[in-house]
């Protein structure tokens, strides 16, 4: 490898990952990564042959570009390209480096001169030095949200305690998602104005939620981020979750409270309820993976508990407009889809060989894959995935799958020295393409999230993937279904209609939720020849 360490260099990591990726692109270079010294970020680069002689003194400050490739002549104009990059963007000139632009503020201070009348901060920066950014974004009077992750939960419980008395909202750390005063922020879809609030301590799981209101014709008064800790872990106590609820109790705005979270710790879940029963106001919740109590809600209660994503939707639209709503089960949308669906399974299974019998989820959300494995597994009973909560079907090695399989691509272990997927699609298109030889694969289940923050065409940079394919399995004498969710609005800068079309146009089938592409994938891998033949013998 050949390595050049830039002391005291700081860039954002997105930047130095899509970075990384443009330098591998290049002829005769086998690897590259650009990434600041953090402790994982070494043993990466050491596992790609980097010695201690060379990262020796690298601290969390610190650039490393390593280059492996066999001629001297390509590794040294690679390592000049990579920091010619940097310096472009750095000077404001924008390119592959991005950095920070001469016009643009480098404190705190100096962002609020520009913008006095500014009342929320975004922090991203690396984990050790959030908290202290944070506390003074607090101290100006601001609200914050804590995209940066690897912060102590001893400095969250602080922090969000410090919040509280001064009467300011802290959401996070590892934030990814909000929408305050109509303003998308980070990973966020375009939504009209309404009566529905959410609080959510799912990233994907808000802009499902919240896309799918506006789908309904309603609207978001503000969507507020928790972080992912916020409710799992009983220190913290669902500090900012509570923080929101009572934000959005007092919001003439609001008239239905939406929550929606991962299991919480039990404790905290009941009082989740509670707090949303002392508004007054109208709410629903989704606790994914925990069972909706019977009838749905409290004896008495204004709390209604919802079984998916799309119920929660469903439900909150319909309380908002004065009706009862009802629970979504596999209920497609009208249409060709929901009038044809029968015609649809049976066109999706009529060329498949018999040995295709699984159903392999490529996620890029998180939320979004949990919802996929809950529908398969509890049909199934047998669906690995890298965020099983049984040990006999975790993934011995989450990059690659087994039998009926639901991987969330976000996960740490895929994000190491790279993009989320969201960002770059290429770490799911791989994964597509490195399976796509597999004779057993029926199904392919995906999602497609657009939005700010995501990847400009996610759509196009999937199709090719998922097209190769579905001709590799009609080379071999079969055919492979793809069901898709697309995560978007008219209003976001992909184009809700332009991804659709994109998908439709390679033979995906295109349903209006991630519930309902779950539920269909299920329905298509269960009449697939592999699986029918099983059930004709009795066996399953």
């Amino acid at each position: 490898m050949n390595v050049l360490v830039r002391k005291d260099a700081y860039f954002d990591s997105v930047v130095l990952m899509l970075l990384s990726r443009e330098l591998k692109g290049r002829a005769g270079v086998r690897d590259a990564v650009v990434a600041m010294g953090t402790p994982l970020n070494l043993d990466l680069l050491s596992s790609l042959g980097c010695g201690a002689a060379e990262l020796g003194g690298v601290t969390p400050a610190d650039l490393v570009i390593a280059v492996d490739c066999d001629n001297p002549a390509v590794a040294t104009a690679t390592l000049a390209a990579a920091e010619a990059a940097l310096a472009k963007g750095q000077s404001g000139g924008g390119g592959a480096g991005g950095g920070v632009a001469a016009h643009e503020p480098a404190s705190l201070e100096g962002a609020l001169a520009l913008a006095p009348g500014a009342n929320v901060a975004v922090i991203s920066i690396p984990g050790a030095y959030a908290a202290r950014e944070a506390r003074r974004a607090l101290d100006h009077g601001l609200h914050v949200m804590l995209f940066s992750d690897n912060v102590t939960l001893e400095d969250e419980i602080a922090l969000k305690e410090h919040a509280r008395e001064l009467g300011l909202l802290l959401m996070g750390p590892d934030c990814g998602s909000a929408i305050i005063g109509g303003m998308p922020l980070c990973f966020a879809n375009v939504v009209r104005r309404g009566p529905v609030g959410v609080v959510a301590a799912s990233g994907t799981g808000l802009q499902e939620v919240t896309v799918l209101v506006d789908r309904a014709g309603s609207g978001i008064s503000q969507a507020i981020g928790t972080g992912g800790r916020d409710l799992k872990n009983e220190r913290v106590g669902g500090a900012t979750m509570f923080m929101g609820i009572e934000a959005l109790a007092q919001d003439a705005a609001t008239k239905v409270i939406v929550v929606v979270s991962k299991p919480p710790a039990p404790a905290v879940a009941a009082k989740v309820v509670a707090a949303l029963e002392a508004t007054g106001k109208d709410a629903v919740v989704h606790f994914i993976g925990l069972a909706v109590p019977a009838g749905g809600a409290k004896a008495g209660g204004r709390v209604r508990h919802a079984a998916n994503l799309e119920e929660a939707a469903a439900l909150a639209v319909a309380i908002a407009e004065g009706r009862a709503g009802e629970t979504r089960g596999f209920t497609p949308a009208a249409g060709d889809i929901g009038a044809n669906m029968g015609a649809i399974i049976a066109r999706e299974t009529a060329r498949m060989a018999s040995a295709q019998r699984f159903l392999r989820g490529y996620f890029t959300g998180g939320t979004l894959a949990d919802e996929a494995w809950l529908v398969l597994h509890a049909a199934n009973g047998a669906v690995y995935s890298n965020n099983q909560t049984d040990p006999a079907f975790v993934l011995a090695d989450p990059k690659v799958s087994v039998g009926h399989t639901v991987v969330d691509l976000g996960d740490d272990v895929f994000t190491v020295g790279r993009p989320h997927p969201m960002i770059d699609p290429s770490t799911r298109t791989e994964r597509v393409d490195a399976e796509a030889a597999d004779p057993s694969i029926a199904v392919m289940l995906v999602d497609v999230v657009l939005g700010y923050g995501s990847h400009a065409d996610p759509a196009g940079a999937l199709v090719p993937s998922l097209a190769a394919a579905k001709a590799a399995a009609v080379a071999r004498g079969g055919y492979l279904a793809v069901v898709a969710s697309v995560t978007g609005t008219p209003g976001d800068f992909q184009g809700l209609a332009h991804q659709q079309a994109k998908l439709e146009a390679a033979g995906v089938v295109v349903m209006p939720s991630n519930y309902q592409a779950s539920q269909l994938a299920m329905r298509i891998v269960e009449a697939a020849p592999g699986n029918a033949a099983g059930r004709a013998g009795g066996a399953r």
